[in-house]
């Protein structure tokens, strides 16, 4: 995908080109009119990648354009960065240029960041990492008040701590996430707050209903970042995950937000259909009592792929489906496959990924 061209004054054309798509893919299903949640113009990001280009002496961060992927594009600023993402990135590149140990062989940094201002950033080698390594990223970390971790081949050395704590303000309400180095987290902070502001509202409506919100079952939930908004506002929830790494923070976080109806099972979207239409036991699903569940709605979010022929035919036998796409192309397609059960009730756009042709997209969907 071509860098994207960042630029505030072009902001609301490029939003409005991407809502009447929208509009214009959905038409044939009554779209509702969505609700509109707009990204901060500038420093939205709290991740990102940069390979560290080596020249004439000295080094600097760099990203490649798909258009000419073998031609560096130096970067002295990123204005899509969140602030301490942009504070600290020419810091860690000056600390990096004056330390031979940190700056030999290097390639890759990555950044992780919070709305409350952590950080964590991983320093890619291609070497293996020694004594000398350690000690001088030890008084790095110490320096930037960072948590850091050092990669090579077959090698992680963390000093600190491999993951950052967010604090989201949602709907009244503050909740804490650990985020881990490596693992998926939803890269626009503020849109995220807006997204999961926005499920509560749904699973509200949902709730209102005279036989009362009933249960939820949640595929594909990551590090519970939907998990922990939506879980309290049913009976009891089903989460399904297949990271180990996101089943521990999902797991973690649910605790420290003290949420305690939620039963965590590592399988796959796929398994959950098949355990759910009365299929093959699963070891993993030992103890869980699936017939005592009073399911009233389904929670996807799911991959660029979107939903799979069985879980299409799960769906179908659900009150209420929530539905959070990061592909309006595959969930046109889902939403075509569900349309002679499901009607559309509620929308929602969230432009997590300004400057670019993606838009996050939310549908409620209601039995018809």
């Amino acid at each position: 995908m071509p860098l994207p061209h960042i630029d505030p004054a072009r902001y609301e054309d490029q939003l409005a080109a991407k809502l009447d798509r929208y509009r214009a893919d959905f038409a044939e299903f009554d779209l509702p009119a969505p609700a509109v949640f707009r990204s901060a113009p500038l420093h939205y990001r709290l991740r990102a990648e940069f390979r560290l280009w080596h020249h004439e002496g000295r080094i600097d961060y760099a990203m490649f354009d798909s258009a000419d992927p073998k031609q560096p594009i130096l970067l002295e600023t990123f204005p899509a960065a969140a602030e301490p993402i942009a504070t600290l990135m020419p810091r860690l590149r000056d600390a990096l240029q004056a330390s031979e140990p940190l700056r030999r062989k290097i390639f890759q940094v990555d950044f992780l960041a919070t709305l409350s201002g952590e950080c964590l950033v991983s320093l890619v080698y291609h070497r293996p990492l020694d004594e000398a390594w350690e000690a001088a990223a030890g008084t790095l970390a110490a320096e930037l008040n960072i948590q850091l971790i050092g990669r090579s081949r077959k090698q992680k050395i963390v000093l600190g701590r491999d993951w950052v704590q967010e604090v989201l303000e949602v709907d009244g309400l503050a909740l804490r996430y650990q985020q881990f180095e490596g693992s998926f987290t939803q890269p626009n902070g503020g849109v995220n707050q807006h997204m999961l502001g926005w499920t509560r509202a749904q699973a509200k409506i949902v709730g209102a209903a005279p036989q009362g919100p009933g249960d939820l079952l949640e595929l594909y939930c990551g590090n519970g970042n939907f998990t922990v908004a939506l879980a309290p506002l049913f009976g009891r929830v089903l989460a399904t995950e297949m990271s180990k790494t996101s089943v521990r923070a999902a797991n973690t976080n649910l605790a420290d937000n003290n949420v305690a109806n939620v039963t965590m099972v590592r399988m796959a979207s796929e398994e959950i259909s098949d355990a759910l239409a009365g299929g093959r036991e699963y070891r993993r699903m030992a103890g869980v009592d699936l017939a005592g569940y009073r399911f009233s709605t389904l929670f996807v979010d799911p991959p660029r792929a979107g939903l799979d022929d069985g879980t299409i035919a799960l769906a179908k036998g659900f009150d209420h489906i929530l539905y959070i796409s990061c592909n309006p192309e595959t969930l046109r397609a889902n939403v075509a496959a569900l349309a002679a059960t499901h009607r559309i009730a509620a929308a929602a756009a969230f432009d997590q990924f300004p400057y670019t042709h993606h838009l996050e997209c939310g549908l409620l969907l209601q039995r018809r």
